[in-house]
């Protein structure tokens, strides 16, 4: 077995846990009654599988706390424990501590100390076993009366206590005084785990007089146990641990428990298929029993005799039958769910980045065939490469989607965030969550987290007043802040809103003024203001707090998002609140693109923006006003022969692309029109990763190079530059009132 792969489960799978743990104890907070108990099972779950998982790769540290915890979460479902304010803090601590445990052991440093929340543990564990009824003396055991009453066992062969005590049938070995051991001393031991209600020996094994062997034993005892809290079935068995190899131990649970068992089975989330397991699991069944129990199948087997397990369980009253019938009945449900559910298998992200790499590749080979069987005229074959072609684009298509997650993976992160941040500045807010199914692919999920972080946080400390203030402004005593994500245009928007206070405009100017940014009569428009936020060290706070006011931070989250090729935008009204969006492309492995070539360079646009294709006027060409009149709105376009300074004649008709992003249009201004294709990818050289205008590139069927255009930053071109020269001509005309229309730019 690859022990590191099987960690690396472990790991995946902690997380998970982690992350299903913290979305239960947020849902704790709200609920009450059954809900809150289904929400304290559910962690009590993630606690006892990660504990589990640990102790398979000796992780006993992990195994210690969580131990910790998951009897702390028992003491809470079981109404022992109230469910407050500090106890939830104290969870979140250390759902923190065991993530920060994982995270140690994966990086091979040490794990971050546990003493103080350890303790914290302890002591609600403690406040708990004081209520429990002080065990009896040692002294007082064997000296019980004998003529109390009779352990009754319910009939009709459930094997089930009738009363709330344990039922312990032991009958020690021949041996045991040989080997050294003293039966009474099990018994003390047995009573200091709680109290010995009833206790009978039995004398039917004694043999005549003149045939006893004084170092032989012949006792047997059957004892009525009153179990302190946190006693179970393996506590009590472990209490016998030295002589059950020799000696016959029969533990019978009692009346309440039965009920427990079942529950426990039937919300048990793993995927046991096997009895024994379940009954394991469940704590109706001991790991020593199933062995015993198994040892007689295999003996009874090989007298050519087949028992079912459950029926030498309940014959040889291991295990009582309501119990067996229950964890049959999981076995029954387990097998149909695995014949309809469908499989997940956990892929290491660097072999689907391979896989994708080489259907990258796939792509522009298949390029290059179908240009070869173009050129060629064999009908034959281009019909061949034509059905090749499709196949490819559909392996395409598929690959890509074992890429795509929801963006819900970082949703999920923040109703926590939100839930802290509120509880330190003392706010109350609001979370509301929105087009979680919304697929991203994964490495783009991977770096938006830190960025989405610090816009939630700078809502809720510069957006979301106070409740004060929210009053006076006729709004709800709560904030709220909202996440939302759709699909636009061939790219994915993620909206980052609150309804807070708005940003301050003028405020906003004058500390860029103080900064330096601008000078005190540049004119900038509404959006050219807001931007100003992303400006390295901008921060218009006042004060300091844990979450914002260094003016660190939203400077990083745009340079991340330009890193994704996005952008953000932002809207804001005074007193109604704000929204930040994200545009970030769908993918960044393979595109569907449109060809236009300008001279002999060929360019790729994202099909995606691409609206659709016209005829450049003839009457523009030798305009310098570079906008269309586009059935009554006007259109910039950027002439791709300028802005990239192609070395070749225009010919005499031109074609225009008008493209989209977001709310914006342009046209680009190109020589030909040459159709569509898959464009992989490929990151720029270090000559031109500072080229504005080019997000990368790909290689088409001959073996060339295209160059893909970054549509985004060529609108914001385009209208940069008609705006320009929309101020000039008037700040021409104030200065030269006579000045003539043509004589215009």
């Amino acid at each position: 077995m690859n022990l590191e792969a099987a960690k690396l489960v472990f790991y995946e799978e902690s997380y998970e846990l982690l992350a299903a743990m913290e979305a239960a104890l947020l849902a704790v907070e709200n609920a009450a009654g059954p809900e809150r108990g289904e929400h304290l099972n559910a962690m009590f779950r993630a606690a006892h599988t990660i504990k589990g998982s640990a102790g398979l790769f000796g992780l006993n540290d992990i195994v210690a706390f969580t131990h910790l915890c998951e009897s702390v979460l028992d003491k809470a479902r079981e109404g022992e424990l109230a469910i407050t304010t500090p106890l939830i803090e104290l969870l979140f601590a250390c759902r923190d501590h065991i993530g920060g445990m994982v995270d140690a052991v994966r990086c091979g440093v040490a794990a971050p100390e546990s003493a103080a929340l350890g303790a914290q543990l302890k002591s609600y564990l403690d406040d708990t076993a004081s209520a429990a009824p002080a065990p009896a003396a040692a002294a007082m055991v064997v000296q019980q009366e004998r003529t109390g009453p009779r352990v009754e066992v319910e009939s009709g062969g459930d094997h089930v206590v009738s009363s709330d005590h344990w039922h312990i049938s032991l009958r020690f070995g021949v041996d045991v005084l040989r080997n050294g051991m003293d039966p009474i001393s099990f018994i003390r031991y047995l009573a200091s785990l709680g109290r010995i209600a009833y206790l009978t020996t039995l004398y039917d094994g004694l043999p005549n007089p003149e045939d006893m062997d004084p170092e032989s034993c012949y006792l047997g005892f059957e004892i009525e146990f009153q179990a302190a809290p946190n006693v179970d079935k393996l506590t009590i068995e472990n209490v016998f641990e030295f002589i059950r190899d020799d000696s016959k131990v029969r533990i019978l649970p009692p009346h309440a428990h039965i009920a427990e068992y079942i529950r426990l089975i039937k919300d048990m989330p793993e995927g046991m298929s096997r009895l024994g397991e379940i009954l394991v699991r469940g704590g109706a069944l001991t790991p020593m029993e199933l062995d015993e129990v198994l040892g007689i199948q295999r003996e009874n087997a090989g007298a050519g005799e087949h028992r079912p397990l459950g029926t030498l369980l309940v014959e040889e009253r291991l295990a009582p039958p309501q119990a067996v019938a229950a964890a049959l009945d999981k076995q029954r449900e387990h097998a149909a769910q695995k014949t309809r559910e469908h499989r997940v298998v956990r892929v290491d992200a660097t072999r689907l980045d391979a896989l994708i790499d080489l259907v990258g590749e796939l792509v522009i080979s298949g390029a290059a065939a179908q240009l070869s069987a173009s050129r060629s005229g064999d009908s034959a074959l281009i019909e061949t490469i034509a059905s090749l072609g499709e196949l490819v684009e559909r392996i395409r298509d598929e690959a890509l989607s074992l890429r795509m997650v929801p963006v819900g993976e970082i949703f999920s992160r923040f109703p926590r965030v939100v839930r802290d941040a509120s509880r330190e500045l003392g706010k109350d807010i609001q979370l509301e969550l929105a087009g979680e199914e919304t697929e991203l692919d994964k490495s783009m999920v991977d770096k938006l987290a830190d960025p989405l972080v610090h816009l939630v946080r700078n809502a809720i400390d510069h957006g979301i007043e106070g409740s004060d203030a929210r009053r006076i402004r006729g709004k709800a005593d709560y904030g709220t802040v909202w996440l939302n994500a759709y699909h636009e245009s061939g790219s994915v928007v993620i909206e980052v809103g609150d309804d807070g206070g708005g940003m301050d405009r003028q405020r906003i100017r004058n500390r860029a003024v103080e900064r330096g940014l601008i000078q005190a009569d540049e004119v900038l428009n509404d959006q050219q203001i807001l931007q100003l936020v992303f400006e390295p060290g901008f921060s218009t706070a006042e004060t300091v707090t844990n979450l914002s006011g260094r003016g660190v931070g939203m400077d990083v989250v745009k340079r991340n998002i330009e890193a994704l090729k996005g952008n953000i935008e932002i809207d804001s009204i005074a007193g109604e609140g704000t929204v930040v969006r994200l545009r970030v492309p769908l993918t960044l492995a393979i595109i569907d693109g449109f060809r236009v070539g300008v001279g002999q360079v060929s360019f790729v646009i994202p099909l995606d923006m691409v609206l659709e294709c016209l005829d450049l006027p003839t009457d523009t060409g030798s305009s310098r006003q570079h906008y269309l009149n586009l059935r009554g709105e006007v259109l910039p376009y950027l002439p791709l022969r300028e802005l990239f300074e192609v070395d070749a004649p225009a010919p005499t008709r031109q074609s225009v692309v008008v493209v989209q992003y977001g709310s914006q249009r342009a046209g680009l201004v190109v020589d030909n029109l040459e159709g569509e294709l898959q464009a992989v990818i490929k990151p720029l050289g270090q000559l031109f990763r500072g080229v504005r205008g080019l997000a990368g590139s790909t290689i088409l069927g001959s073996g060339a190079v295209a160059l893909i255009l970054d549509v985004p930053d060529l609108i914001n071109r385009a209208a940069k530059n008609e705006r320009r020269k929309v101020a000039l001509i008037a700040a021409r005309e104030a200065r030269h009132p006579a000045w003539r229309e043509e004589d215009r730019p």
